[in-house]
C-alpha cells in the first residue's frame, strides 16, 4: 500500500479523511479489457466462417468424387466380398435367425439322445439328465494330488 498522497480535490466528504488512505483514479484499465474481448470474439467469428467454407468446401468434392465413376469400374455392379461373409448382409442366402435356431435345436437334440462318441475308446456320449443322476448316485472321481516335485 502506497502512503503517498494523493489528493484529487473532489472536496467529496463520503472519501474518509485520513492522512494514510489514498485511492487511485482507477484500479482496472478497462478500455484494454474491452479490447481483448473483441478480438478474442472477432478471431472466433472468422474462425467460424473459415471452417463453415472448409465443411462446404469438402462437401462439394465429396460428392463430385461420388458421382464421377472412373471408366475402369463403369458398368460393373458392386462386387461382394470373398466367401466366408458374414451372415445378414447383402448377398448371404442363410437367415442368421434362422440358423441360431436350427443349432440351438440340434445342440439340445444333442443332449438329450445317446450316442458313440468314440467307439473305440469305449467313450459314449449320454443325456444330461442321466449323467446328473449318475453323478449324485456315485459322486464325482476322485482326481489323486499330482506328485510333489523334489527338488535338487
Amino acid at each position: 500500500m502506497s502512503s503517498e498522497r494523493n489528493d484529487t480535490a473532489h472536496g467529496d466528504s463520503t472519501h474518509p479523511a485520513h492522512s494514510d488512505v489514498n485511492f487511485e483514479a482507477s484500479d482496472i484499465n478497462t478500455r484494454s479489457i474491452l479490447l481483448s474481448i473483441f478480438y478474442l470474439g472477432l478471431a472466433v467469428v472468422i474462425t467460424f466462417i473459415v471452417t463453415v467454407f472448409i465443411f462446404w468446401f469438402a462437401s462439394y468434392r465429396a460428392a463430385q468424387s461420388d458421382s464421377v465413376m472412373p471408366p475402369s469400374h463403369q458398368g460393373i455392379g458392386p462386387t461382394l466380398p470373398p466367401e466366408p461373409r458374414l451372415q445378414g448382409i447383402k448377398g448371404h442366402v442363410n437367415d442368421p435367425q434362422q440358423d441360431l435356431r436350427e443349432k440351438i435345436a440340434a445342440d439340445e437334440k444333442a443332449n438329450q439322445s445317446y450316442a458313440w462318441v468314440d467307439k473305440q475308446a469305449g467313450t459314449a456320449r449320454i443325456p444330461v439328465d442321466e449323467a446328473m443322476k449318475i453323478i449324485v448316485s456315485k459322486g464325482l472321481p476322485s482326481v489323486p494330488a499330482p506328485a510333489e516335485e523334489k527338488k535338487k
